[in-house]
């Protein structure tokens, strides 16, 4: 019974553009758990129990809330099925953290460390080399860039077909840029590298992300960008962040041409909301500077 309603819950969340990978593993663990107890509906006392059963609060609040919602789904159609009141794991989200700007000669250091990666002479390190550069040059999301394929790289640019939301959109790309991927494409001809993946390792496959990430800290703590395990430092998501910082700071200081501004780069970048886009004005000191200055001198000229 409650795999039937998940099957249909997920398939909604979907149908909406909607990835839900997450949720879904969630619903399926609780279910397993539940079925052990013969539960054919969500019971309050069960997801409690397996709420707490979490390596942390912050896991606990996850899997409360996203079972929450599947109750409330379910009990619309059966009002056997039990939803426990909201909060109980708490309401706070995890604060987003705060974007690590790298400088432009930190991503060229990083980028030909990549090329020095085991097993030599074979696709991988060079893969690493122009997967790292073209985040920096465009500000793709790290699951975007590892979806692209060969045919995705085309006269006008990059065609994003896997953005968030299911979302699709054409990147602009800038001359260098271009020429860096399709030097990349001879190399994969010159290795011969096979697979439809724009970016592939030696297994033909684009490598996951999570391995992206490992690669990336690894680089950047052999350079000594980053501390130790278990300290915080730059990550592979902060060459997004770092576009977005940049291109905000070329803007000139006029409000008609930062809204313009704004509203192209949400749309480039493939935010959900402008309010994404707004966040790194808050985020990021140096912009935040520069508005205060800028506010002050509104502020003194109006009170003249």
């Amino acid at each position: 019974m409650l795999n039937t309603h998940i099957v249909r819950y997920v398939g909604l969340h979907r149908s909406l553009g909607r990835k839900f990978a997450e949720q879904e593993r969630m619903l399926q663990l609780y279910s397993g758990f539940a079925s052990g107890f013969g539960d054919r509906h969500t019971r309050i006392e069960r997801i409690y129990d397996w709420c707490h059963t979490s390596s942390s609060q912050y896991v606990a609040r996850r899997r409360f809330d996203t079972l929450r919602n599947f109750s409330l789904f379910a009990q619309a159609e059966d009002s056997a099925h039990e939803v426990p009141p909201a909060g109980v794991f708490g309401r706070g989200k995890r604060p987003r953290p705060t974007p690590h700007i790298i400088e432009p000669e930190q991503i060229r250091a990083i980028m030909t460390a990549a090329l020095e990666l085991p097993p030599k002479g074979m696709i991988s390190p060079h893969t690493y080399h122009c997967l790292f550069g073209l985040l920096a040059a465009t500000g793709l999301r790290i699951s975007e860039a590892l979806a692209l394929q060969c045919d995705d790289l085309v006269e006008d640019g990059l065609i994003v077909r896997n953005g968030k939301f299911g979302k699709q959109r054409l990147i602009v790309l800038q001359p260098s840029t271009r020429q860096a991927l399709e030097a990349y494409l001879a190399t994969r001809v010159r290795l011969r590298a096979t697979g439809s993946d724009l970016f592939v390792t030696i297994r033909g496959r684009a490598p996951h992300k999570v391995r992206a990430h490992i690669v990336f800290v690894r680089l950047a703590r052999q350079l000594g960008y980053r501390g130790p395990t278990g300290t915080a430092g730059m990550r592979l998501h902060d060459l997004r962040h770092t576009f977005a910082v940049r291109s905000l700071e070329s803007c000139p200081p006029d409000r008609e041409a930062v809204a313009h501004h704004m509203a192209g780069l949400s749309v480039y970048l493939g935010h959900a909301s402008i309010a994404n886009t707004y966040w790194y004005l808050e985020a990021t000191p140096v912009l935040l500077r520069d508005i205060a200055a800028v506010s002050e001198h509104l502020f003194l000229g109006e009170a003249a």
